[in-house]
């Protein structure tokens, strides 16, 4: 058996708007119907959903016959953790608070075998290797791994292009919420000082010949991230997608009266 591709590493080499949505209800159910509506990536999200390995594993299983690629953010840049990750079959990760040349260093590290990196070799027992029956992982697997790292912080900021030139990193993503709270602006991640900053990221990361992405829920900054070169933007969260439905269709009955003349239409 050939080892799966990875065309979402493909398609941000190529410079291509690749749109995305945060998957947090750690759900394998929900993060299937969101493959199923096309989005180009989703956010598995370790770090603040209620995520762990086997969440995640089943996940990974659920999105893998669609479209849709999963992009896995494990709770930390942490070796083993990404180990973990990467046995159960994840591709492509999404590292958060990367504030330094040599955090980033490591992270790529974890990701590729000795004597390129650290990465623990027990692939095989895992999904990875579709459980031994892939041939030529070990020396393929780096290959298909897109990493992708976060920049988060003002200090991230200030080593953004060392960051973004460390071989092996694949983008760099940047965090509007907890940038705006290192900068002073908790809970303005749509300030103009923020979006400017990431504006400016984008273009260093771009220039290093490195992807870009950010998390926009608001069309607004996210046709302005676009518009300043980045090319993997996450348009929404499940969490707030529903939030908002519910909101709208209770709003609809509850603002005007139910009328029973009509024949009541099916919910299937």
């Amino acid at each position: 058996m050939d080892l799966p591709g990875n065309p979402f590493k493909r398609a941000l080499a190529s410079g291509a708007p690749q749109f995305g949505l945060w998957a947090a209800f750690a759900d394998a159910c929900v993060t299937e119907a969101l493959a199923a509506r096309g989005f180009d990536w989703l956010l598995i999200d370790n770090e603040h959903a209620p995520n762990d390995v086997r969440t995640t594993l089943a996940q990974l299983q659920a999105v893998a016959p669609y479209a849709s690629h999963a992009v896995v953010r494990p709770v930390r840049a942490d070796t083993a953790i990404i180990k973990q990750m990467l046995d159960i079959g994840a591709q492509t990760l999404l590292l958060p608070m990367i504030d330094t040349v040599e955090q980033a260093r490591e992270a790529v590290a974890a990701t590729r075998y000795p004597p390129h990196g650290v990465r623990g070799v027990g692939a095989a027992l895992g999904r990875a290797t579709r459980w031994n029956h892939v041939s030529g992982y070990l020396q393929a697997a780096a290959g298909e791994l897109c990493v992708l790292v976060q920049v988060e912080t003002t200090t991230g900021l200030r080593n953004l292009q060392q960051i973004a030139e460390v071989d092996g990193v694949d983008g760099v993503f940047f965090g509007p919420a907890d940038l705006s709270a290192s900068m002073g602006l908790l809970g303005q991640a749509g300030a103009e000082p923020v979006r400017a900053a990431i504006r400016d990221g984008i273009g260093i990361a771009r220039r290093a010949g490195k992807a870009a992405g950010v998390l926009a829920p608001d069309e607004r900054f996210a046709r302005e991230y676009l518009a300043a070169g980045a090319n993997f933007v996450a348009i929404g969260t499940d969490v707030a997608l529903l939030g908002a439905a519910a909101q709208h269709v209770l709003a609809t009955y509850r603002s005007a009266p139910v009328d029973n003349t009509e024949k009541p239409q099916g919910a299937y």
